[in-house]
């Protein structure tokens, strides 16, 4: 029975709601120390990891900054290195000045008797026609407009003297005297393997630097020299052969192996002379050259810097200091020539760099047809199996990248010129480039459907017309 008051209250349920309402104090306040300690012990807790943690950053901070130190060494000296080798590589002579000058008098031709030198002279016409190129980009704009107008003698060495004097004739380096004659002259890398895009006009253009001149005529510009008794002298014939042996080279080929081994022709009596080969895409590539055996980037400069170019400066190979495979070089001694003064060495390193970094260019948008290079790219690692030679992405062997000539099915003159007796796998890379002049060392196969025919018959890969076309246009996407 539920007893009320005046007011109708239950007393029962009020006892409840005030035991209630002190059950929920208590815990509330039990809640609230509970809080409070974890707080004190979590501020406790943080005060150590973030004490820890700033030490930890702090010893982390000192490592960066002693790596970042470093790490800016590296990048200074890579970005060094890389202004250096360009410099090197388009602009140094390494003193060749007392071959080409000196020696083969090279600088009288050039200017001709109006300069106390002999001959006609070397007009910007003839320079071009022989393979040299121009950079427009060193071309003051004020001339550029003249020779826009017209207003410049294309037919006139002094013209060409000017140019030399601006640095824009690529690989060729002029020093004068005051009354404007040619002093001396002298070759750089620049002027077998860089070439111009031919922006301004046929010749004249933008640098393309690590491109193979396949217009360069070496031998009508050896040729020109009025003096050639230092190459009759050194190959043991007279110069009626000397200039033959010139002028069987042609536009894009020379012969970096006459002065070894003096082999002028080859068996069936073509010349052995081979093409020039780009200097780019040379990056995690072993062998530089044609022939294998020569070695690698730094040897091919060496080797070129003071035994082609003729510089001054060291090189040692033994190898050629064999009598019956270079007899030529034996009697030279080139197989440990020491200069008086090294102009050579002290490059190497940065000339390497610099070459090491410079792409393979891409091809032109439009120059291939993208669907049939796909198909090709899968008959290039498929049936034609191209890539166990060719391996992706270096498009050559990584390692000793040689081949004997029955490998490849062809001769083996140009491979037995060379330490090793063999052929090095190219690299593919930028192939539209350098299609001038044909493919192969020599140039014998005049269209790359050619060199897919050679192996499709050498092979036996029975690769349909069609499938040769698909195969030629992967080659052309490179």
């Amino acid at each position: 029975m539920t007893v009320r008051n005046d007011h109708g209250i239950n007393h029962t349920e009020d006892a409840m709601r005030e035991n209630n309402e002190a059950t929920a104090r208590s815990t509330t306040l039990m809640i609230s120390i509970i809080v409070m300690v974890l707080a004190a012990g979590l501020t406790v807790v943080l005060g150590y990891l973030s004490n820890s943690s700033r030490a930890q950053l702090s010893d982390d901070r000192g490592a960066n900054q002693k790596e970042q130190g470093f790490d800016r060494q590296i990048s200074e000296n890579a970005q060094q290195m890389l202004e250096q080798g360009k410099q090197i590589f388009r602009y140094d002579t390494f003193g060749d000045e007392a071959y080409w000058t000196d020696k083969l008098r090279l600088h009288h031709a050039i200017q001709g008797s109006k300069f106390g030198g002999v001959g006609g002279g070397v007009s910007p016409k003839t320079a071009l026609a022989v393979g040299l190129k121009v950079d427009m980009d060193a071309l003051p704009a004020d001339l550029v407009e003249k020779i826009k107008k017209g207003e410049v003698n294309l037919d006139d060495p002094a013209t060409t003297l000017a140019l030399i004097k601006l640095n824009s004739v690529l690989g060729v380096k002029g020093s004068f005297n005051q009354d404007g004659s040619l002093k001396a002259v002298g070759l750089s890398c620049a002027v077998c393997h860089s070439t111009v895009d031919d922006a301004f006009a046929p010749g004249i253009g933008h640098r393309l630097d690590g491109w193979a001149n396949r217009d360069l005529n070496v031998g009508a510009i050896v040729s020109l020299s009025p003096d050639l008794s230092v190459l009759t002298s050194a190959l043991q014939v007279d110069e009626a052969t000397v200039k033959k042996v010139l002028a069987s080279w042609g536009p894009g080929k020379f012969d970096a192996e006459l002065n070894l081994d003096g082999k002028a022709f080859r068996p069936d009596g073509k010349p052995a002379a081979t093409l020039i080969p780009p200097a780019f895409g040379m990056a995690g590539v072993n062998l530089h050259t044609w022939g294998g055996g020569w070695g690698g980037v730094t040897y091919w400069n060496a080797f070129v810097a003071n035994l082609e170019l003729n510089g001054q400066g060291t090189f040692f190979d033994a190898r050629l200091n064999d009598p019956k495979k270079y007899p030529v070089a034996a009697r030279a001694g080139f197989g440990n020539k020491r200069s008086s003064t090294d102009m050579v060495t002290a490059k190497l390193a940065a000339l390497q760099f610099y070459q090491l970094a410079i792409p393979p260019p891409t091809p032109p948008e439009g120059s291939y047809d993208k669907a049939a290079a796909a198909r090709g790219e899968t008959l290039f690692k498929g049936k034609a199996n191209c890539a166990q030679c060719h391996v992706p992405p270096l498009f050559t062997e990584p390692g000793w990248n040689t081949h004997k000539a029955a490998d490849i099915g062809i001769d083996d003159f140009q491979a037995n010129r060379a330490p090793d007796n063999s052929y090095r796998t190219s690299p593919l890379r930028g192939l539209f480039s350098h299609t001038k002049g044909g493919f192969y060392h020599d140039g014998r196969f005049a269209t790359l459907l050619d060199v897919v025919n050679h192996y499709n018959d050498f092979k036996k890969l029975s690769l349909t017309e069609p499938e040769k076309k698909d195969l030629v246009e992967y080659l052309k996407s490179l």
